[in-house]
């Protein structure tokens, strides 16, 4: 599985993005994607994932409410919709693709084998 991000950029603070992130292998049912991301200085925290079955997403606290998760099963791409941003939300976002058999989505990095190169996203005040 090899992922592309895209769509990260500067909006101001209050505005939208949407970052998309294309699958070039096979994505089944059981597998989860998503995103993480890292800002300066900081560790790297997991943002939100769906089920590529679409039963079950899942988001951080800090973006509940403003951003959307979903996926395009027909061109294998999962999106990002962000609205309401904060600077806080600037970081570098990345995608990432595991397989989970759990019904749970996990947020633990490490359970991520597979990861996209980053996109930038920044939000100024």
């Amino acid at each position: 599985v090899q992922l592309q991000a895209s769509g990260g950029g500067l909006a101001q603070a209050g505005g939208a993005l949407r970052l998309s992130c294309a699958s070039s292998g096979v994505i089944y049912s059981r597998y989860v994607m998503g995103w993480f991301r890292q800002a300066p200085g900081k560790e790297r925290e997991f943002v939100a994932a769906i089920r590529w079955s679409g039963s079950s997403t899942k988001y951080v606290d800090s973006v509940k409410g403003r951003f959307t998760i979903s996926r395009d099963s027909a061109k294998n791409t999962v999106y990002l919709e962000m609205n309401s941003l904060k600077p806080e939300d600037t970081a570098v976002y990345y995608c990432v693709a595991s397989y989970q058999y759990r019904d749970t989505i996990v947020v633990l990095t490490s359970v991520y084998a597979y990861w996209g190169q980053g996109t930038q996203v920044t939000v100024s005040s």
